[in-house]
């Protein structure tokens, strides 16, 4: 197959399928046998901007892997595929996936690639089912935050402690002081 030469039209099918495989920071296929133009609109706007779901020939789409160095993807060009191009939140566009597949069953997922290596369905499901981008940056920020005030905590209690050791000795000292002078007054 990779040997037999392509017509111009599909070689430029080709180059940009290629282009959208090499760009994207990981793509998925779907099987969208039974959905309507209405709910592939709808699949589309959900994923956001930073997602391409667009519809290919296998064939060109296995070659255009081929050509961006993507292996392991052959056995899921079987069927109506089409293919989400993310460039954005990987998180954020497998829940859209996952979430659209569960309001809509005749979506199917297939697999796709992560950084550079194909992964299974179940492995996109658990991409899914990671938090976002965002709330595992908050949740980074926030126990950063809680260890920088535990540190300072812990820097300052010498100094507290070393205060009230002065302000003890302090006391100590006026009250021997005055039992002194009370002692030489009686």
């Amino acid at each position: 197959m990779a040997d037999k030469p392509i017509r111009a039209d599909k070689a430029t099918a080709v180059a940009e399928l290629t282009d959208q495989f090499r760009g994207a920071g990981a793509t998925v296929l779907t099987e969208y046998r039974g959905l309507t133009v209405a709910q592939l609109t709808q699949l589309r706007r959900a994923l956001g901007r930073e997602t391409t779901y667009m519809v290919a020939k296998n064939t060109l789409a296995k070659r255009a892997a081929t050509d961006a160095g993507i292996a392991g993807l052959d056995e899921l060009f079987t069927g109506p595929t089409a293919l989400t191009f993310v460039s954005g939140d990987v998180v954020e566009a497998a829940k859209g996936l996952r979430d659209f597949a569960k309001a809509n069953p005749k979506l199917v997922i297939k697999g796709g690639v992560f950084e550079g290596r194909a992964i299974s369905a179940a492995e996109v499901t658990k991409l899914a089912d990671l938090e976002s981008r965002e709330v595992l940056l908050a949740k980074l920020a926030g126990a950063m935050k809680g260890n920088l005030s535990k540190a300072a905590a812990l820097f300052q209690a010498p100094l507290a402690k070393t205060a009230r050791l002065a302000a003890a000795l302090q006391d100590k000292r006026e009250q021997e002081q005055r039992e002194k002078e009370g002692a030489e007054q009686a």
